[in-house]
């Protein structure tokens, strides 16, 4: 299969600045409240549910897999640049990392108890969204859980909305459409949080998205 351009794009970029990323991300989340929040309702409802596999898509240098391995979760992390794993691999030996695409997972259908994709859709063409979100499906066992989070615009006329991302072209998502799209796809939404931007961010809203598969 001949991979779509975008992947190579988006690749290259983050190889090129992945040791300054990790250091722009050294601190995690700390100056995030609402953020870890989510992600430790997230963590809690996976626990709850039994505790599955859970895979980090996107997962840049590790941070945010070492922090749902601190709530307690069977993570390991999947990124698309291996610059980026490298990185999360030596900081977190004791976790696993690989390689590889939202787009066409090296993993068994109905494997997983959790999916997280914080800000890694970005990237992605809007056309090419439905086709990851059917990859989310697929790899989630029945009632597993998703969360979402990405940058957001407030227009629900439309998808998406591109911007000039300091890595890669990338796109803000109407977080109203992309709920209908994860409808579609078999997902019922738990709870979102649209929080606003922090005083070093873009004038973005951020929009954070739980659901479970149906």
């Amino acid at each position: 299969m001949i991979e779509p351009d975008f992947l190579r794009t988006t690749r290259t970029a983050y190889d090129a600045m992945a040791e300054r990323y990790a250091e722009l991300f050294a601190d995690g989340l700390e100056e995030f409240p609402l953020d870890r929040a989510m992600l430790a309702v997230f963590a809690d409802f996976v626990r709850t549910d039994g505790g599955g596999p859970v895979a980090d898509l996107g997962c840049g240098p590790g941070h945010v897999t070492s922090l749902l391995d601190s709530l307690g979760l069977d993570v390991s992390g999947v990124d698309l640049s291996p610059e980026m794993v490298a990185i999360a691999r030596a900081a977190r030996p004791d976790l696993r990392f690989e390689v590889g695409s939202m787009t066409a997972l090296d993993l068994p259908d109905d494997s997983l108890g959790g999916v997280l994709a914080r800000y890694s859709i970005i990237h992605t063409p809007p056309e090419q969204l439905p086709r990851v979100f059917t990859e989310f499906h697929r790899v989630l066992a029945s009632g597993g859980r998703l969360m979402l989070a990405f940058q957001a615009h407030d227009d629900p006329s439309e998808l998406a909305e591109s911007f000039d991302h300091k890595v890669a072209l990338a796109y803000r998502w109407s977080p109203d459409r992309v709920c209908d799209l994860l409808a579609e796809t078999g997902f019922t939404e738990t709870a979102r949080l649209v929080r606003a931007p922090l005083q070093d961010e873009r004038p973005f809203p951020h929009a954070h998205l739980l659901l479970s598969k149906n």
